[in-house]
C-alpha cells in the first residue's frame, strides 16, 4: 500500500511540477497584442524594394532589420525593436544603425499600432496596421519646414532573406 502511495504521490508531483513550468516558460506580454507584426515581409515601391523581418514577442522584446534595395544593391538598412518595460512599450529605431531614436506607443488597437515623438525631426509618428492577412502596411509622418510629410508602404508576407 506505501508503495501505492508513494507512486501516486511522484505521478501528482510529476504532473504538477510540469505544468508549473509549462506556466512559469511563457509569461504573458503587452507586446502579446503585436503578434501579428512577426515575420519577414516585403513589398516594392517604385524602384525600391524594402524588406522587415519582426521576431515573435518573447522576453518583453521584439527585434527587426530592415533592408531597402535598388537595383539589387543596398542602400538603406535600420536596426529596430519593440521593447516592453512594465506597462510601457516603446518602439526604438536606429536608422543605418546609428543612435537610437524612441517611440513611444501612444495608441494600440485591434491589428493596429502608433508610436509617436514630438521631439524628433523626422519622423514624429510610425504606424503599422494589418488590414487582411498576409499584408503588413507601414507609415510614417511629421512635419518638415513646417509642411506635413509621409511615407508609406504595403508589404506581403515572404520568406526569410538567405
Amino acid at each position: 500500500m506505501n508503495g501505492l502511495r508513494f507512486g501516486a504521490a511522484v505521478a501528482f508531483l510529476a504532473v504538477l511540477s510540469t505544468s508549473t513550468v509549462a506556466a512559469q516558460s511563457r509569461t504573458p506580454s503587452p507586446l502579446d497584442a503585436l503578434a501579428w507584426m512577426s515575420g519577414s515581409w516585403s513589398g516594392t515601391q517604385g524602384d525600391v524594394t524594402a524588406e522587415e523581418h519582426w521576431t515573435t514577442p518573447s522576453g518583453g522584446l521584439m527585434l527587426c532589420v530592415h533592408r531597402d534595395l535598388r537595383g539589387g544593391r543596398a542602400v538603406s538598412f535600420e536596426f529596430l525593436r519593440i521593447v516592453a518595460r512594465g506597462d510601457t512599450i516603446t518602439f526604438i529605431a536606429m536608422p543605418r544603425g546609428r543612435n537610437e531614436t524612441p517611440f513611444p506607443m501612444k495608441e494600440l488597437g485591434p491589428k493596429r499600432v502608433v508610436f509617436e515623438n514630438p521631439e524628433h525631426d523626422y519622423p514624429q509618428r510610425i504606424l503599422y496596421w494589418q488590414e487582411k492577412p498576409g499584408e503588413l502596411k507601414a507609415h510614417t509622418e511629421g512635419t518638415i519646414r513646417g509642411k506635413l510629410e509621409f511615407e508609406e508602404w504595403t508589404w506581403k508576407r515572404s520568406k526569410l532573406a538567405p
